[in-house]
């Protein structure tokens, strides 16, 4: 095994496919051309679903690619864990009715184990139980002892609403006895973390009809995603993925502005943790021409970068910093995205923008927050009342997945039901007032002033637009 950085590792894995037929092809946009189903792009092989339904043709049988994705479901367990992230790289071959497990077997074997030189002797596989095939190919050709190839009922992917589906053969490698639970039966599958999945080949040989029944499909494909960070990981002998070369970098900077130093305190390596990553999302996001809002992926944009700035508050910075964050991260990955070059200007004003008010938002809204704890400490509570979570989302612009979780984080809960009733009662004020047509603003007449002799208030450094009219 021989160290990679995870320029290199990209790159391997590109030039590899493309020796073998493969059209390399860029990373789609994070933003999901005509799919309303999708609000960002989470998976490698998320912008290729017109192809494998057959819906429309691909430019080529045979593709790679290294797609970028962000997921924030699970948001909350970034930084708490060595693998969970916003922002992850998926390195992917597909084939659209071409080749099938006879051949991308063999080569995802050959990948692993000549080009990246993983030890053979440490990697395991798991198989659908009634996959033969894919059993024959793992234990006859590539070589794999039977003791390290492992039936699971959990080897089967498809979507619920039917479609393209099949087996998949997850490639894991074992990284030691001290990484384990220490049970006779961890293997593949145990949560421990001990077992390693690095990748994954989805074998889509059936379509799911509305039945419930399968049918082979005329055309089978192949669908694989190998986790560049995991790989990294692996490679660099690095505990988790945040020591990578790929994110550690952007720790070291927040180390710098905090004053902090890594693996000193669990509480700080979390927030820590959790700019780099997130930082990795915003400039992506923003590069791809998403904005923060109110709603959809501008919400997810914002809600992110907020995030990390609050997080940033944690570890004492008070002064603006994430342009700084995300100046480093386009260093780091432009070479490959030289978009993130090209719009670094771009991305520096809308996050400046973004922090700059959120700074004094995040201030107010943490002030009354706090006071509210305290008196329910006093008082015994331990949940915090819906309208009063409502009053910092309505009044003070405070997210309330934040105001969730600094209470969790200080042994709190937050009443989820009265917040909605909260949000609700104030939606149906905001749709009555709309429909209320006695209440009407009134207008001053102003297309008759003389602008000549009117003053300038120097000192005035806020205004509000009451009206617009139409030129005459």
């Amino acid at each position: 095994m021989k160290y990679l950085s995870g320029n290199e590792i990209r790159q391997k894995y590109l030039d590899f496919f493309k020796e073998r037929g493969h059209l390399v092809l860029p990373s789609a946009s994070l933003i999901p051309h005509d799919d309303p189903t999708l609000l960002l792009i989470g998976a490698g092989m998320a912008p290729f679903k017109p192809y494998f339904t057959g819906k429309v043709k691909p430019p080529a049988t045979r593709i790679t690619t290294c797609q970028k994705c962000v997921r924030t479901g699970d948001i909350e367990n970034v930084g708490r864990t060595a693998r969970h992230h916003t922002y992850f790289e998926m390195l992917g071959n597909f084939s659209f009715g071409d080749y099938f497990k006879k051949e991308v077997i063999p080569w995802a074997w050959e990948f692993l184990t000549k080009v990246l030189e993983l030890p053979a002797d440490k990697l395991w596989i798991t198989v659908y139980p009634k996959d033969q095939e894919a059993y024959d190919l793992w234990h006859d050709v590539c070589g794999v002892p039977a003791e390290r190839i492992v039936k699971l009922e959990d080897n089967w992917w498809e979507i619920t609403s039917g479609g393209p589906c099949g087996p998949d053969s997850e490639i894991h490698i074992d990284l030691g006895e001290e990484r384990g639970c220490g049970s006779p039966d961890c293997g593949p599958g145990c949560d421990c973390g001990r077992f390693l999945e690095l990748w994954n080949l989805v074998f889509t040989q059936y379509n799911k009809e509305p039945d419930g029944s399968y049918t082979p499909l005329q055309h089978k494909n192949i669908d694989t995603g190998l986790g560049l960070e995991r790989v990294a990981s692996v490679l660099q002998n690095k505990p988790s993925n945040f020591e990578t070369d790929l994110i550690f970098p952007i720790i070291e900077y927040a180390c710098r502005v905090s004053g902090k130093t890594y693996n000193a305190d669990p509480k700080d390596d979390v927030s820590l943790k959790v700019i780099a990553d997130h930082a990795r999302s915003v400039t992506f996001m923003i590069g791809d021409g998403i904005l923060p809002s109110n709603e959809g992926r501008g919400y997810i944009l914002r809600r992110v970068l907020r995030r990390a700035i609050r997080h940033g508050r944690l570890l004492g910075i008070r002064k603006e910093f994430l342009v700084g964050a995300a100046d480093l991260v386009i260093d780091m990955y432009g070479d490959h995205y030289t978009d993130l070059r090209e719009k670094k200007s771009y991305i520096e004003k809308v996050i400046a923008m973004e922090e700059n008010s959120f700074l004094q938002t995040l201030e107010q809204g943490t002030d009354l927050l706090n006071q509210k704890i305290d008196a329910m400490r006093k008082a015994g509570s331990t949940v915090l009342n819906g309208e009063d979570a409502f009053q910092l989302y309505d009044t003070f612009g405070f997210p309330w997945e934040l105001t969730e979780e600094i209470l969790e984080e200080q042994g709190f809960t937050m009443d989820k039901e009265g917040f909605e009733k909260a949000m609700e009662a104030q939606r149906e004020r905001a749709r009555s007032a709309r429909n209320d047509k006695e209440g009407k603003p009134v207008l001053y007449e102003t297309r008759h002033l003389k602008l000549g002799v009117l003053t300038v208030d120097e000192a005035s450094k806020n205004g509000k637009v009451a009206a617009i009219f139409p030129a005459h």
